[in-house]
């Protein structure tokens, strides 16, 4: 077994199982097989993948919700970190949103292979699906590598529902986007932004961004990306 992936596991209170372990290596395989043909990912060696993804998706867990839950991976992607996480919580249910249509297929199959019984894919838009009946129905909502945490924001937010929550994982520039994306997360129903360090081996200024959802988020958002691209929240 991994030995970081147990301690990550250990230290939110849901040690791995083996076969979690087991499904953890076996969706690195299908990712790494299949970006030989498809741009899925830029990490192609091995060792890094177990840390840049796999271990990177549980730095998470302890921010997850206890019990059963319901989740959404925004740009999801490969699938990180949505399917490392609903690996090793089978307690939750996870969308998986990932509008490019190659990689939208490949998690179907991955999903498939895993058999992973409690992840569904979506190939919409974020903001379209935040314009569905899913919009507000999220616990908690999770992006990695997605954008300015200000556009993020508006992409994300409005997936959640009053007493969820919204982490972000961003490196060193969170800090100089903090300031525009502040003003917007509160428009948006968000409480004001927590910046939690995270402790991951090998990488340096890996942070989550933690939001609150303390009020519903207005009609008007998420905005279409023709009126959005470009213009601040307001």
């Amino acid at each position: 077994m991994n030995e970081l992936w147990r301690k990550l596991s250990l230290a939110a209170s849901v040690p791995l199982t083996l076969e979690q372990h087991d499904r953890l290596s076996r969706y690195l395989d299908l990712l790494i097989d299949a970006n030989q043909t498809m741009n899925l990912t830029a990490i192609t060696d091995r060792a890094q993948a177990e840390l840049l993804h796999v271990a990177d998706a549980l730095t998470l867990l302890p921010f997850l919700p206890a019990g059963p839950h319901r989740l959404a991976d925004v740009g999801s992607g490969g699938g990180v970190p949505g399917i490392p996480l609903a690996i090793a919580r089978p307690d939750a249910h996870v969308l998986l949103i990932e509008s490019t249509k190659k990689k939208a297929a490949f998690l179907r199959k991955a999903v498939e292979a895993l058999e992973l019984a409690n992840v569904e894919v979506s190939d919409d838009r974020a903001e379209d699906v935040g314009r569905s009946a899913r919009r507000e129905s999220f616990d908690a909502v999770v992006a990695r590598a997605v954008g300015p945490l200000e556009r993020l924001a508006e992409y994300c937010l409005p997936l959640v529902k009053q007493g969820g929550r919204l982490m972000a994982m961003k490196g060193a520039r969170a800090a100089e986007e903090l300031p525009a994306a502040t003003r917007a997360i509160r428009i948006l129903g968000g409480d004001a932004p927590q910046v939690v360090p995270i402790d991951l081996p090998g990488t340096s200024a890996h942070v989550i961004v933690r939001i609150e959802k303390r009020g519903r988020t207005d009609a008007r958002y998420p905005r279409p990306p023709s009126i959005a691209k470009g213009r601040p929240i307001t």
